[in-house]
């Protein structure tokens, strides 16, 4: 009875000790601080570990250091007349690290043991788009095995809105993430010109968390993906992830868009009038993991610019490879053989790999009806 008490006695002393820890360091945070800074901080005073579900300890890394404003580019001739898209894209373009508020670290396995991940569908999306991603969830993004291979899934984000609406938007990640285990978001506010750095966050990701998946699928949240056909494409051919492979609908000799009006202006002052190199359209293409680790090493050379499937391809001409078409991915135009034919036809959808873009609605009916078994179709080979 004596060491019962004794022990009971000896833990509750140690609870004290890390309660007053706790409130030593809550007390000495700096004002102004962010939640995630609150919540490093506390753990590091009080030389705290977590350990998670599967009793592994997981880390709290530090935080990297704030990236201030470049206040040089005001003077490049110009800048003045510039949006204030592209003033502030310019004015943060060297900034390329952020913190990370949702992980995934056992997406991939652990580094003990990997697990074999033959497909990554890497999803872009807004926090704001709820409906895109419950509806991905239940139809071509739901994690499954096809054909022995494992599909698995994250949404990479980052933070959106202000004040109340930005806690609101970084709340309903925290739920999602708790359900389902598919949210990666960085602390940089979400915006068209930074699709790249997305992009730049998530290939260094990938470095730390994932190296050895085989093959991924970047795409937007609006597009319709047939999964399986990509699984079965992809075992056709003669690589196992390890060889270069980037396909996609492929641009060539593209040029910067100069219209003031258009989404994708890029003025003088960002890039010259030059050709892009070759690339594939953002909104879906697919890549070895061979292909992206040596895109996001060759990254780390070429200055981040705001169209970021453009970027894709100067990182593949820096490294002397080349995207390829398929004409199985349509991101820009869909070719219908006939007016009097429903471009929404599953039977022309069945062969196809993805097609840019879908309404979570007409997504939902497209993924029943191409799965359909009653479904009867001419004969077609797209792939």
């Amino acid at each position: 009875m004596r060491r019962i008490s004794r022990l009971r006695n000896i833990c509750a002393t140690t609870s004290t000790l890390l309660g007053i820890l706790l409130m030593l360091a809550y007390i000495s945070e700096p004002e102004g601080s962010t939640d995630r800074e609150k919540f490093f901080n506390r753990m590091k005073s009080a030389n705290v570990t977590i350990e998670d579900e599967d009793d592994n300890v997981t880390q709290i890394e530090p935080l990297p250091p704030k990236c201030e404003q470049n206040i040089t580019v005001a003077s490049i001739p110009g800048f003045q007349s510039l949006s204030p898209q592209i003033q502030t894209f310019l004015s943060y373009r060297h900034c390329r690290s952020f913190p990370l508020i949702l992980d995934l670290p056992h997406k991939c396995g652990t580094a003990q043991k990997p697990e074999d991940v033959f497909l990554l569908l890497v999803i872009k999306s807004p926090p704001k788009n709820y409906e895109q991603r419950e509806v991905l969830r239940k139809t071509w993004a739901k994690e499954r095995m096809h054909n022995g291979k494992w599909i698995r899934t994250v949404f990479i984000t980052g933070t959106d809105g202000s004040g109340f609406e930005k806690e609101r938007m970084n709340n309903l990640l925290a739920l999602e993430h708790k359900q389902y285990n598919d949210i990666l978001q960085w602390d940089f506010n979400e915006s068209f010109f930074n699709l790249t750095l997305k992009q730049i966050l998530f290939l260094e990701w990938i470095d730390r968390r994932c190296r050895h998946v085989r093959f991924l699928l970047n795409g937007d949240d609006d597009v319709f993906a047939h999964t399986e056909n990509m699984v079965e494409y992809l075992q056709s051919r003669d690589n196992d992830g390890s060889k270069h492979l980037f396909i996609g609908h492929l641009i060539k000799d593209a040029l910067p868009i100069r219209n003031p009006d258009s989404k994708y202006y890029i003025p003088p002052e960002v890039h010259e009038q030059n050709p892009y190199p070759p690339y594939c359209g953002g909104g879906g293409y697919l890549l070895s993991g061979y292909t992206a680790s040596v895109i996001y090493n060759t990254s780390k050379s070429i200055e981040i610019y705001p169209i970021d499937d453009a970027y894709m391809g100067m990182c593949l001409a820096e490294a002397n490879l080349q995207p390829e078409g398929h004409m199985g991915v349509k991101t820009l135009v869909w070719y219908i053989p006939s007016e009097k034919l429903d471009r929404h036809d599953p039977c022309y959808m069945k062969e196809l790999l993805l097609v840019h873009k879908f309404s979570p609605a007409n997504l939902y009916i497209m993924w029943h009806e191409v799965h359909n078994p009653n479904l009867e179709c001419g004969i077609s080979s797209l792939r």
